[in-house]
């Protein structure tokens, strides 16, 4: 009777082939190391889709995914009160999940990383010093292949962050619902170079909602962690009053987001997380693709060092250089939103804030280059009285 083959054998296994775990495979792949990708079938994560100037630059994004080029944004307070935030210079590009991620993994097989369909279940180890990754392959049979590491980027109810990384299912979450609607050949509130973000607690009692133009398509969704409240009753709310109602729904999607980055992301042995598994989504807005793409490449760097000296404390420098560039503009937003999105008499002061031109450019800046904006001391110490201001309401909104 013959032995049973031996698994695969690579040097990293990355779990989860969104933005994360594909942009992870690829510079991985890229540096010469051997690389499986083990993605889930018919996988889409619901997503307005938009992604700043510097992610397009950084990673090499080409102007055929762009489905959109956003010039401006406009907040929608609980009064319907409207502001108008232009862009100016340049633009916000907006892609569809449905085909940037594909895109995404095919530029990672194309690097040299091996993709495969299949669900994680376990890690078992054999004292090899490789970890043996079980997985359910895509015709429903149990496969297994094994690796020096792990990179968990399987999203924020992750598998893998579950089954290796202490308090992992503790993670704090919001669930994000969205509908694809076909652009209406005429009507509805909308334009197609224009992000609209609702703050009505009606929408949302704790987060915003959203209208994000597609091109030929529209993305309409809310989110929101209070349990009980119904995301698709918003959205059919939101699209009613916005006269989108009427057009064809063509997908519908809902997944957690994840609100804060988790303490830490490797078990220091073998396994590090990623993208949404390691919970770097920004807080307030929600962002999370051009994190997830930088987490990835901090990852690969991570997984390099750990790989090229043995040293499984080389894992922690994802977190720590991520949280170094980016963990102060997250504490802003996190206070931001634990201000801010409290009820609606707040939201109202929130939106009438964002008339401001100095709020106005400097969000922009921030945005579109994803550096905090240190040369405007005064404009900083003015929105800083103006919040308080507003906050204590010694002015009206």
């Amino acid at each position: 009777m013959s032995e049973p083959a031996a698994p695969d054998t690579f040097d990293v296994i990355v779990v989860g082939g969104g933005p994360a775990g594909a942009t992870a495979a690829t510079d991985l792949a890229r540096a010469g190391r051997r690389v499986l990708l083990l993605d889930k079938a018919g996988r889409i994560k619901p997503c307005g889709g938009a992604i700043p100037p510097r992610l397009i630059r950084d990673f090499a994004i080409p102007d055929e995914l762009l489905v959109a080029r956003i010039r401006s944004a406009r907040m929608i307070a609980p009064s319907e009160r409207r502001v108008d935030m232009p862009v100016g210079d340049g633009f916000v590009g907006m892609v569809d999940r449905e085909h940037f991620d594909p895109w995404l993994r095919d530029r990672a097989v194309l690097a040299g990383a091996e993709q495969r369909v299949g669900t994680f279940e376990r890690i078992v180890r054999d004292g090899t010093g490789c970890a043996h990754v079980q997985y359910r392959g895509g015709g429903g049979t149990q496969e297994t292949a094994r690796a020096r590491l792990v990179i968990g980027a399987d999203g924020a109810t992750s598998a893998v962050g579950r089954a290796e990384i202490p308090g992992h299912a503790a993670m704090r979450q919001v669930f994000a619902y969205h509908e694809i609607v076909a652009r209406p050949a005429s009507g509805g509130d909308f334009e197609g170079t224009r992000c609209d973000v609702f703050y009505q607690g009606k929408l949302s009692p704790d987060f915003y909602a959203w209208i994000f133009p597609h091109g030929e398509t529209i993305s309409v969704g809310t989110g929101s962690a209070r349990k009980g409240f119904s995301l698709r009753g918003a959205i059919r709310t939101l699209r009613a009053a916005t006269g989108l109602d009427g057009g064809t729904t063509l997908r519908r999607e809902g997944a957690p987001i994840p609100l804060k980055p988790l303490r830490r992301w490797d078990n220091g042995r073998d396994v590090l997380l990623t993208g949404d598994a390691a919970g770097i989504v920004a807080p307030a807005s929600g962002e999370g693709i051009y994190y997830a793409m930088l987490g990835g490449r901090l990852a690969a760097e991570a997984a390099e060092a750990f790989l090229a000296t043995g040293r499984a404390s080389a894992l922690a420098l994802a977190r720590r250089r991520f949280m170094r560039l980016h963990g102060r503009v997250f504490l802003v937003l996190r206070i931001m939103q634990a201000v801010w999105y409290r009820n609606d008499g707040l939201r109202e002061r929130f939106v009438s804030i964002c008339r401001d031109k100095d709020v106005q450019q400097l969000t922009w800046d921030a945005y579109m280059n994803k550096e905090l904006v240190r040369a405007k001391p005064a404009a900083h110490a003015r929105i800083f009285f103006k919040d308080l201001a507003h906050l204590f309401r010694w002015v009206s909104p």
